[in-house]
């Protein structure tokens, strides 16, 4: 069984599927592309078994990609990583680019709240004031 729990020496898939909020696919998926530090060794029937290592490197995973870094760029964060040490200043340069990358989007969406909570504080006003009919009707007025 898949889900079926390991000994002290991994996790299997279905265990790291509830550590980490991540489904099955999905973790299949990440090792389909190449996304993990190592090779997911297998028991004798084909489990795949984990190690806490690997559960701590798709958090970071999860992190990197719900911030909207595209696979292609974790895969190569992972393949940066997995040829060791003496490649760090291109991890660096990598994570920095995505931080501004990040740092960008975070600035165009503080833009947009503004323009939503100026919208927002029109409505309150003229539902306050009883005075919100036709506020932004969909037609035209005949003023």
């Amino acid at each position: 069984m898949s889900g079926s729990p390991m000994n002290d020496d991994g996790l299997s898939i279905g265990k790291v599927s509830e550590a980490t909020g991540m489904s099955v696919h999905a973790l299949r998926f990440f090792e389909r592309e190449g996304l993990f530090l190592r090779e997911i060794p297998r028991t004798g029937g084909g489990q795949r078994v984990y190690a806490q290592a690997d559960v701590d490197w798709l958090a970071l995973c999860d992190r990197l990609r719900a911030s909207g870094m595209p696979i292609a760029t974790i895969r190569r964060f992972a393949e940066l990583v997995r040829h060791g040490p003496g490649n760090e200043p291109h991890r660096l340069a990598l994570l920095r680019e995505h931080e501004e990358n990040v740092r960008a989007r975070i600035d165009e969406l503080g833009a947009c709240l503004e323009v939503i909570h100026a919208k927002v504080s029109v409505y309150e006003r003229h539902v306050r004031e009883g005075t919100a009919a036709g506020v932004w009707s969909p037609m035209p007025s005949d003023d």
